[in-house]
């Protein structure tokens, strides 16, 4: 059995591996893997997409989902301690909560596969569906020049995660002061567009869209990329800010398709997890 905290965590193989397992549950296989098995989740409210089709997921490869408030992890109880009674119990354990170092710990005491479904600093489960879902579409992903348009945050971190997995190339579109350590840098969307081919993006906080003026992407911009290039902003994105509404009603537009593979993707992680 095996944790999945980064996807830094994962070799390239292994990442084709849970690819592999997609295709196979979308062909009948794994139907009743988790039988008997509960899964336990911790979730904030907030949470839609992902909490779905984890929900959903657990349901269809037959597991119980038992689900918690994320905040359970944060009461004065030792992590050692909440995964020793949880080992009585659980098959795996799913879990969204800002601090990655709360997932690690419950990792290192658990004795069952836990998954990250979320920190304030990555999302693996989120770009492990973006690449499944290139991987349909793109002649070869790997190859593909990338360009994420956003500040320092789980989502663009979690892309230069997946860029040191696989050894694709990134770079990043950001208002000055919003850098990731290591990418290629612009602050200006009409330069970086130039020769990428997968375009993704991250919403702002509201404070901070002056600083990104230049970093929208529009349908205009979008014409400057690659013949054949694709837009993938993650959700929820805000037609206006990162993203102008025709950019997103273009067909470069990607997100809706894309995140139908979710349900599919965490599925896999889990078998993933289970059998290796």
């Amino acid at each position: 059995m095996k944790s999945l905290i980064r996807l830094t965590d994962l070799k390239p193989s292994e990442i084709y591996d849970i690819f592999r397992i997609s295709d196979e549950i979308q062909c009948g296989k794994y139907i009743d893997i988790l039988k008997g098995k509960s899964v336990i989740l911790f979730f904030p409210n907030s949470s839609i997409r992902t909490r779905v089709t984890f929900e959903k997921g657990i349901h269809l490869l037959e597991g119980q989902p038992i689900l918690f408030q994320n905040e359970a992890l944060d009461k004065k109880e030792d992590l050692r301690d909440v995964c020793g009674y949880l080992n009585n119990w659980a098959d795996v354990v799913v879990v969204r909560h800002r601090n990655i170092h709360i997932l690690e710990q419950l990792a290192e005491y658990s004795r069952v596969p836990v998954i990250n479904a979320m920190t304030d600093v990555n999302h693996p489960c989120e770009i492990l569906t973006d690449m499944y879902a290139l991987s349909k579409i793109r002649k070869d992903f790997i190859n593909d020049k990338y360009l994420f348009c956003g500040a320092s945050g789980n989502i663009g971190l979690a892309w230069k995660e997946a860029s040191d997995a696989m050894g694709f190339k990134l770079s990043q579109c950001c208002g000055k002061g919003y850098e990731i350590n290591g990418l290629m840098t612009y602050n200006s969307a009409t330069e970086a567009i130039v020769g990428k081919d997968i375009i993704c993006t991250d919403s702002l906080p509201s404070n901070v869209l002056a600083d990104f003026r230049n970093c929208q992407i529009t349908k205009e911009i979008m014409d400057m990329a690659n013949i054949g290039a694709i837009l993938n902003p993650c959700p929820p994105f805000y037609r206006g800010e990162e993203v102008s509404d025709d950019a997103i009603e273009s067909n470069y537009f990607v997100g809706y398709e894309f995140k139908k593979y979710l349900l599919r993707v965490q599925q896999a992680v889990i078998v993933y997890c289970l059998l290796s």
